[in-house]
């Protein structure tokens, strides 16, 4: 029998909705840190830039302007897991439309992580 979504359930606070969620969550992640070395790598780069970048930063704004790109690696990293995980679903033989989606999901990571040197630099220098 399938597992229930995690939005069944009515009412406006379900314990046992929010309980699922974060089991499907904390699955996605170990899946993201076991499977993919790019979200791995980000992830550690992520641990040790975030403490530098509240250490760096002269007020509570600053130092969620040096830490909020750090998120959005991450964020973006794990939608692009789930695209290529749902190309590679489909078939993995070439296939452009497949490769497109997969180069696009690249590049929004790309400028994801452009955002980083990019904050930083102007908190920091500016």
């Amino acid at each position: 029998m399938p597992e229930p979504s995690p939005n069944q359930g009515k009412g406006f606070f379900n314990l046992l909705r929010i309980v699922r969620a974060a089991r499907y969550t904390g699955r996605g992640f170990r899946h993201a840190l076991v499977h993919d070395t790019s979200f791995r790598q980000e992830f550690v780069a992520a641990l040790i830039l975030a403490p530098i970048g509240i250490w760096l930063g002269d007020n509570g704004v600053e130092r969620a302007l040096l830490i909020l790109p750090l998120l959005l690696v991450l964020l973006v990293e794990l939608l692009n897991g789930a695209v290529e995980t749902v190309v590679d679903r489909i078939g993995t033989e070439h296939n452009e439309l497949s490769g497109r989606a997969k180069d696009l999901a690249s590049a929004a990571v790309f400028v994801a992580l452009l955002t980083v040197p990019v904050t930083w630099g102007l908190v920091l220098l500016g």
